[in-house]
């Protein structure tokens, strides 16, 4: 009588199929993940943010004095200042500690930053920080 021994290989075909389908699902989707509006953000030195701070309320001006904020409704379309002003207030009513960051165009008019600026404080904004692009060290 011969013994019948257990067949120890394992079948790696459908695996390599599972990978490749998860592969062009993450290529596909990765360039949908991009969140937010387009700026040339000017460079300086400066510190990045403390990872344990709640997720900051972010307003973009681009070049034409456009402005977009991250929490709205539809963060990729233009708010009004009044709507930012509102929607500013109702969020930090519920997260006082939340952080406000302005991420101003380079190549636009500084007035428009400071148009922005003058909004957030009829917001009651007490801080606000500046989004710049790292300085490059040679």
């Amino acid at each position: 009588m011969k013994k019948r021994r257990s067949v120890s290989e394992i079948n790696v075909v459908p695996y390599i199929d599972v990978m490749l389908v998860l592969l062009i699902i993450f290529m596909v989707t990765a360039p949908l993940l991009k969140q937010g509006v387009d700026v040339d953000l000017p460079t300086a030195p400066a510190n990045q943010l403390d990872a344990e701070s709640p997720e900051p309320i972010v307003i973009t001006i681009d070049k034409e004095g456009l402005m977009y904020l991250n929490i709205a409704v539809n963060p990729d379309g233009d708010i009004s200042a009044e709507a930012l002003v509102n929607q500013v207030k109702s969020a930090l009513i519920k997260a006082p500690k939340r952080p406000v960051m302005v991420r101003g165009d380079a190549n636009g008019p500084y007035q428009n930053v400071v148009a922005t600026l003058v909004l957030l404080q009829q917001a009651n904004v007490g801080s606000v920080g500046l989004v710049t692009e790292p300085e490059d060290k040679p």
